[in-house]
């Protein structure tokens, strides 16, 4: 890191193909202190997502990091999980043994207020999936944000979704607990689709991965594999497909935030039924219009939004963390 010191960091998430990859990268990062991963319905349902967060540890070859599991459904919404993109299991359906780990015997939301206020210096909270977790603890325990240096979330869109033409999948999924999130009072990262669906492993990269003998090595090439993301950027392998980081990126972003180009904007979540439920609406005009010139200013939140991502830099790091020292 640059100043020498590991960050302290939580991840909240949903795993998860590429939450997966995420855990992985976080897991052997020299620069990231990992310190708790709690666990909310998403990609899959909440037990799910418990089983294979603990596998993931395993196959790291983690410490022994608590784990707890988190929200079964959003605040207001049922579940609807991704399992059209992320198997039946969340995890591609790669037949994963059961993982010999136990989660923790608290809740997410005891596990992250416990974790942040016992942390020695500030935490930085990373959620890769819908943020019930993350919204029900800032209601319930407000005075975690004194002891939160960032949150770097994955979510949102400035420009296009994925679950609706405008909404990206984990916001869409608990509107609600997003809106919350962004009243948390401590600076915030928005990592969204813009950026996340760039960054992107060549195949040669996540063939040897496939090979490797080492087994968290092997798991992020399966897993790669699974979530093909056409070919290769630059074109070399021709028809090949490389695999996308996706919440991965999210986790580059607090070890490298150099890697991302962002600015600090007003952001907002749409809440009302319909079309444009879910979306983050980024105002990124250079200066006020006719609502506000008739209407008014209305308070909202401001957020550092990626908008652009060294996509090169971010593979490279994402992949020599994974790897450690090939031959």
């Amino acid at each position: 890191m640059p100043n020498g010191r590991t960050v302290p960091v939580i991840i909240d998430c949903d795993t998860g193909v590429d939450d997966a990859l995420a855990l992985l990268f976080a897991v052997r990062h020299p620069g990231i202190d990992l310190r708790a991963v709690t666990c909310v319905a998403g990609n899959t349902d909440v037990d799910g997502v418990v089983r294979n967060t603990l596998t993931v540890l395993e196959r790291a070859g983690a410490p022994d990091i608590p784990v707890a599991r988190g929200a079964q459904r959003p605040l207001v919404e049922q579940v609807r999980t991704a399992r059209h993109v992320h198997g039946a299991d969340g995890m591609g359906d790669l037949g994963l043994p059961a993982p010999t780990r136990a989660p923790a015997d608290v809740d997410a939301v005891t596990l992250l207020r416990r974790e942040i206020l016992a942390a020695p210096r500030p935490v930085t909270l990373i959620p890769t999936a819908p943020l019930t977790n993350i919204a029900l603890l800032l209601r319930t325990h407000p005075e975690v944000t004194r002891n939160i240096e960032r949150i770097v979330f994955m979510g949102g869109a400035v420009a296009t979704g994925n679950a609706t033409p405008v909404a990206e999948f984990n916001v869409w999924h608990d509107p609600e607990a997003a809106a919350v999130l962004l009243t948390a009072g401590v600076p915030i990262t928005m990592y969204g689709l813009d950026v996340f669906q760039r960054v992107v492993v060549p195949g040669a990269d996540v063939r040897r991965l496939r090979a490797s003998t080492e087994p968290g090595a092997r798991l992020a090439g399966d897993l790669l594999a699974h979530r093909p993301s056409g070919p290769d950027p630059d074109g070399t392998d021709g028809d090949d497909p490389g695999g996308g980081l996706g919440d991965a990126g999210a986790v580059c972003a607090v070890a490298d935030p150099a890697g991302i180009s962002t600015r600090l904007l007003p952001v907002e979540v749409s809440l009302a039924p319909g079309p444009s439920r879910g979306q983050t609406i980024v105002d990124r005009r250079p200066r006020p219009g006719e609502s506000e010139i008739h209407e008014g200013a209305r308070e909202q939140a401001l957020v550092d939004v990626a908008l652009d991502v060294d996509v090169a830099r971010y593979v490279r790091l994402w992949l020599t963390a994974v790897e450690g020292d090939r031959p």
